[in-house]
């Protein structure tokens, strides 16, 4: 009989665990999540499979526990896919942010250097770590010059985790991502704002909808797409960083008009711009370069922009159609 392999995964209960703990069940992994001990956990992500894995009580700004539940699960593979992931809120709780994105790392690391350093490790990188773009597209090489506390924290930890492969040896990558979406976007998120808000304006529970600067670019590819990249960095015999990205960049503004549009409306009509939604400091123009994970590692994106953009307009419509009036928000 086949020995299963383990997985441990920090963050589990966010858009990216959720995938990857369905994704890496269908590979036939024994799952395990490490979950915050609070009085009302948000589990929505992972209801559908909570009783195929496990969930341990740790925190991964405390080494203690961090170092307990590695020691109890002895997982093959551990990702960490824990941040303060929103990143206007980071100017609001900085140092948790940082501790998260940095501390936190180390602290995942140091349990694998102290307890075996065979586990595999993947960090969740972000392309916010560019911020002002030193050059376009960018790869793995392009200098880092984050724009928020939240591109510091993973710029901190990306650079902690090819020390630690450096410096001890550990199988330890970083997959540096572009924004990746779906229907478990949060709302506070760009892109699930504006599909959530589409969904409500065509049932009639809302007639407007405010939004920041609409000139921005990015690189959005599919959630589900992404962690399955997650997932092939550390099947490699050598540990390395990888961009992940569909190499197409696109503004908000056509978000807007492909999700309005798919349900018969002009955004123009609905769409009201308000300054007090702009960044402190905006990020220019991101788009990656992932030719090198496409041709080492044979991953590309399956889902294009304009599905992704018509899968959570479908979503948020039928999860619309089933709430009550005073449910909705």
């Amino acid at each position: 009989m086949v020995k299963k392999k383990k997985a441990l995964i920090t963050g589990i209960t966010g858009q990216d665990g959720s995938y990857l703990a369905e994704f890496l069940l269908e590979k036939g992994y024994k799952v395990y999540g490490i979950a915050r001990r609070v009085s009302n956990p948000n589990l929505n992500r992972i209801m559908h499979i909570k009783d195929k894995i496990d969930i341990i009580s740790a925190d991964i700004q405390d080494m203690a526990s961090v170092y307990r539940a590695v020691k109890q699960i002895k997982p093959d593979e551990i990702y960490n896919l824990a941040a303060m992931s929103f990143v206007p809120v980071s100017w609001a709780a900085p140092y948790s942010t940082v501790d998260i994105g940095g501390l936190g790392v180390i602290n995942v690391l140091e349990s694998i250097r102290l307890i075996d350093k065979k586990i595999k490790f993947y960090q969740a990188s972000s392309s916010e770590m560019f911020g002002k773009v030193r050059e376009t597209p960018q790869n793995e090489n392009t200098p880092f010059y984050p724009r928020s506390p939240y591109g510091i924290a993973k710029v901190t930890g990306h650079w902690i985790t090819i020390n630690y492969r450096e410096s001890f040896g550990i199988f330890a990558c970083s997959g540096i991502c572009f924004n990746h979406e779906s229907p478990r976007r949060g709302l506070e998120f760009a892109s699930r704002k504006i599909t959530y808000n589409v969904a409500k304006i065509k049932l009639g529970y809302a007639k407007e909808l405010k939004m920041g600067n609409i000139h921005s670019k990015r690189d959005w590819g599919f959630a589900g797409d992404y962690v399955r990249a997650m997932w092939m960095i550390l099947q490699q015999k050598t540990p390395e960083d990888y961009v992940v990205s569909t190499e197409e960049t696109h503004e908000v503004r056509e978000f807007l008009d492909i999700a309005f549009s798919y349900v018969g409306l002009d955004y123009r009509k609905y769409v009201k711009i308000d300054k007090n939604l702009y960044r402190p400091a905006e990020v220019d123009h991101l788009v990656g370069d992932s030719s090198k994970i496409r041709k080492k590692l044979g991953w590309k994106p399956q889902v294009s922009f304009k599905q992704l953009v018509h899968m959570m307009v479908d979503a948020d419509l039928e999860f619309l159609k089933k709430c009550r009036p005073e449910e909705i928000i």
